[in-house]
């Protein structure tokens, strides 16, 4: 694992989207994964920064996203598709037929989630995958003890995720208790993993998955077990880890 340490979101944020950028540029049918949350806001916004200045193309690049609420609609306020449409897809060429994500209001929840693993497949794979981390140490929506061989999947949200995700709806009552997230095994497969973190809170996380045993009691542990995978943080995600003589 690379780990590199930054003074403040907004530089985590712009490095970010430099590799994406840089290997958009070389690769124009780029698989993305994507996150949602407060974490890859920045990116989104350098991304739409630098296509808006005619620098980028994305119209032959795929996206799919790593979760959303179950169930929900797609038009929701806090669905993870209008999320991403208002802060990325709405400001791209990203062509909507190559946009994918899982159905919140799928009826087969099971269907959806094998449909979803074969378009992951028919599309050759991921490329990049963007990952934020839980404070509780989750990819995705994989909650500690999910085991590292499931696939895409429908997941119970744990009270830690619930209490952090209220934040986003009027009441608490508000929040989905469940989700269909990418596995700990699809997020694996993909080619190259960005995971980001910001502040304070992220620092016990952040130390545990990079320093700590690999576990599934902490689901981004895995990622020292792939052989692709940068880390960048903010000095404030960052005072928790050993050996890492920048600290805030």
């Amino acid at each position: 694992m690379k780990l590199q340490v930054f003074d403040n979101y907004d530089q985590v944020s712009r490095r970010a989207a430099e590799i994406v950028i840089e290997e958009s540029r070389k690769h124009p049918q780029l698989v993305l994964g994507l996150a949602t949350g407060s974490t890859p806001i920045g990116l989104y916004r350098e991304m739409v920064q630098v296509y808006q200045r005619g620098q980028l193309d994305f119209s032959e690049a795929t996206t799919f996203n790593l979760d959303e609420y179950y169930p929900i609609t797609p038009d929701h306020p806090q669905s993870f598709r209008r999320f991403m449409q208002e802060h990325l897809f709405d400001h791209v060429n990203i062509a909507p037929e190559r946009i994918h994500f899982l159905s919140g209001t799928a009826a087969d929840v099971e269907s959806e989630c094998s449909r979803y693993e074969a378009a992951i497949e028919a599309a050759g794979g991921i490329d990049i995958q963007v990952l934020g981390i839980g404070e509780n140490g989750h990819i995705g929506f994989n909650e500690p003890g999910t085991p590292f061989h499931l696939k895409t999947h429908k997941v119970a949200l744990t009270e830690n995720t619930i209490q952090a995700n209220s934040r986003f709806f009027e009441r608490i009552e508000d929040v989905p208790r469940h989700a269909l997230t990418m596995g700990i095994s699809s997020i694996m497969r993909s080619r190259k993993i960005l995971l980001l973190a910001s502040g304070e809170k992220k620092a016990e996380a952040i130390k545990a998955a990079l320093q700590g045993p690999v576990t599934e009691e902490l689901p981004a542990s895995v990622l020292q077990l792939h052989p692709d995978v940068t880390v960048m943080v903010d000095k404030t995600a960052a005072t928790q880890l050993e050996g890492v003589p920048y600290k805030a």
